[in-house]
């Protein structure tokens, strides 16, 4: 009989999101497409808001930074599933799947609190505008940056840790296109009911905190942009809210239903699903939504155009 606790000397399969069928294939291609475009989106902003003035702010140094938790995001799921559904071999070694969970983790949990440090910063520049470049300090922002890599780092690393600690004695088969703590933890053969709960914690440690401090921003920035006498200021602060409150409720929504569920209310199917959705879907299109509704941003790629391509 197979050593229960021999975690190290066999692989695990990738069932994957995709079959061999017409369709298939061509989800398979589209899926590619918005991995290119994500990663060219988000390098842009990255580069225009390095080489742009205007945009040295500490909005737009978040934002960067949201860019580039969302490239390494991408590229730790995409590249690997296309690489296991072109070659038909779909395996992943232990240590290829503990180093997914934990970069997964790492970046999800340093994203969530990117996105309130962001909701921070609307919160100041529009309730306190007097006093934002005391609040909103460079040396601050470098503190929540680093705070953000760090908890997800940390959190990244338990929960990958303790996944592989398990016995897997039975199914390696992970009905999955990339590795994820829950879809790994339903094959071992051993009582995860401490890590379950040790999962929850986590998740309102690092889903629901981040997100009642954004809830609590914009409380207080609607209550402010209510009170303001001119129109051109409220449109100008909802715009800018705007954007951002939809990149947060489509990557907090999605990361909710896969992780705070009952188990009784889930579907595998369904999971994989969402989880392409947050995992492949969001990051494309965030530099979309900040880019489209931000006219710092269009002014930025417009100067930048012309200084690089126009002069040909």
């Amino acid at each position: 009989m197979e050593n229960a606790n021999d975690t190290t000397g066999v692989n695990f399969i990738l069932l994957g999101l995709f079959s061999d069928t017409q369709i298939h294939l061509f989800l398979f291609a589209m899926v590619l497409i918005i991995f290119i475009t994500s990663l060219m989106g988000n390098a842009l902003m990255i580069i225009l808001i390095h080489v742009d003035p205007r945009l040295h702010t500490p909005m737009y140094f978040l934002l960067s930074q949201l860019s580039l938790t969302d490239m390494m995001l991408v590229s730790t799921i995409v590249p690997k599933m296309a690489a296991n559904y072109l070659t038909g071999t779909r395996s992943i070694s232990p240590t290829g799947c503990g180093a997914q969970i934990f970069l997964f983790l790492t970046l999800g949990g340093g994203e969530c609190f990117l996105l309130a440090a962001m909701s921070y910063d609307r919160y100041v520049a529009i309730c306190h505008p007097l006093c934002y470049s005391i609040l909103m300090s460079q040396r601050l922002c470098l503190l929540m940056t680093a705070g953000s890599w760090l908890l997800g780092g940390v959190d990244g690393l338990m929960q990958a840790g303790a996944t592989l600690s398990f016995p897997y004695c039975h199914s390696r088969e992970i009905n999955h296109f990339f590795c994820e703590a829950p879809s790994l933890v339903r094959l071992a053969c051993a009582d995860t009911t401490i890590f379950e709960f040790f999962m929850y914690v986590c998740c309102i440690l690092m889903l629901l905190i981040p997100l009642s401090l954004i809830l609590a921003s914009y409380s207080l920035i609607l209550a402010a942009v209510l009170r303001m006498q001119s129109a051109a200021a409220q449109k100008k602060a909802f715009t800018t809210c705007s954007s951002h409150l939809a990149v947060v409720g489509l990557f907090y929504g999605t990361l909710i239903f896969i992780y705070m569920r009952p188990k009784s209310y889930r579907s595998v199917g369904r999971d994989k699903v969402v989880s392409a959705f947050y995992t492949i879907f969001t990051p494309v299109l965030n530099p979309l939504i900040y880019s489209v509704r931000n006219k710092e941003v269009k002014g930025a790629l417009r100067r930048w155009l012309e200084k690089h391509f126009m002069r040909y």
